[in-house]
């Protein structure tokens, strides 16, 4: 049965959920049993304590845009209607949302995709996290930090279209796209080798870049096949956890899309990971010090994903496997905001001398 024919029979309405259903359980899965994690990526970074880590996230960054631009090379997949492209960006809300971002995926000891993950292994502390991220993300998306991220992002903007396609800006086309990403596929394999990675380790991470692409070429072949408009779009994890609290709180009876198949699919599928490999284990938090950390890192993460139109999943990957120009600044903004916190809170011993030095937060 071809997309056109699943689509008559069963309708938009219950093909897309489900869509996200299954894309969401396969990437829970390879995230799982790679430990895919950009905050553990960024911290070898700036340490230089190790490749394991950066070799993974490189395995999906390198396998998200050489498939996303290959199947745009094809000609199944057009992108040039995604919101990161077409719609109006915000470069202001790409560096300072970035910014924080990367301050709460350390003080929160991981993304919100992460804690999707972990939270399906029996992390009660990733579980906390996460509600209190949804939390965040859906007041600043029309609850009260509304007002304070829309005027955030009005202070530098930049039109929809060329302007925000770094292919089209650099005048290089797809292709280009498409050695830039073998050109990272090579810096991959070479941290894999290095650090001497498990099978399921890379394969997992291979397997998180292909799920996000193909979720661009699934939601734009439904688009293509369907009377009604449905938008090309890949995983993110901002908008549709704040999406699926409200669901959740909402009466019964709202529609079903992509986003809400995907969050319950990432958690099914890193449950189903951590069973079948036997690392289902209920955590918690050992003192008040680190839940306040926590906490403050959610929020930091919830508020800063929505400002900048993404977390790192939604941006740094998705956003950047399109070369959206404000996901590439929200990826590096991540990246310094992360490895500047790490520097000042978790390793003080960095600090200048003349500056007392606060004591280490209990790792939970």
């Amino acid at each position: 049965m071809d997309l056109s024919s699943l689509l008559e029979a069963w309708g938009e309405t219950t093909v897309v959920p489900l869509a996200g259903l299954l894309i969401g359980t396969l990437f829970g899965a390879f995230a799982q049993r790679s430990r895919f994690c950009l905050r553990s990526a960024v911290i070898e970074f700036w340490n230089r304590q190790g490749t394991a880590k950066v070799a993974i996230w490189l395995c999906a960054f390198s396998a998200a845009l050489i498939a996303t631009q290959s199947f745009v090379l094809a000609g199944w997949l057009d992108v040039s209607q995604a919101r990161q492209l077409a719609a109006t960006g915000s470069l202001s809300g790409a560096i300072v949302g970035g910014l924080l971002f990367g301050i709460g995926m350390i003080l929160a000891r991981g993304c919100s995709s992460r804690m999707l993950v972990l939270a399906a292994n029996g992390n009660l502390r990733a579980l906390l996290t996460g509600l209190i991220f949804a939390v965040a993300a859906q007041a600043s998306l029309n609850g009260v930090l509304s007002p304070l991220r829309q005027w955030l992002s009005g202070l530098w903007t930049i039109q929809g279209g060329a302007t925000r396609d770094l292919l089209a800006t650099a005048h290089v086309g797809h292709l280009g796209g498409l050695l830039f990403g073998l050109v990272w596929l090579g810096a991959a394999i070479h941290f894999t080798r290095r650090s001497r990675l498990k099978h399921h380790e890379w394969l997992g991470g291979l397997g998180v870049g292909v799920m996000i692409a193909l979720a661009w070429l699934l939601t734009y072949s439904v688009g293509t096949n369907s009377f009604e408009v449905i938008p090309v779009q890949s995983l993110s994890f901002t908008g549709p956890s704040a999406d699926m609290l409200m669901l959740v709180l909402s009466p019964p009876g709202q529609p079903w899309d992509f986003d809400i198949g995907l969050v319950p699919g990432v958690v099914l599928g890193s449950f189903l990971a951590a069973l079948w490999g036997k690392e289902l284990k209920l955590e918690g938090f050992k003192d008040g010090l680190s839940m306040r950390r926590y906490i403050f890192g959610a929020l930091c993460m919830g508020f800063g994903g929505m400002l900048a139109g993404g977390c790192a999943v939604g941006a740094g990957v998705s956003g950047a496997a399109i070369f959206a120009l404000t996901a590439w600044l929200t990826l590096v903004s991540m990246w310094l905001g992360a490895g500047l916190t790490d520097r000042l809170v978790d390793r003080p011993q960095h600090r200048p001398t003349d500056l007392p030095a606060e004591p280490l937060a209990p790792q939970p």
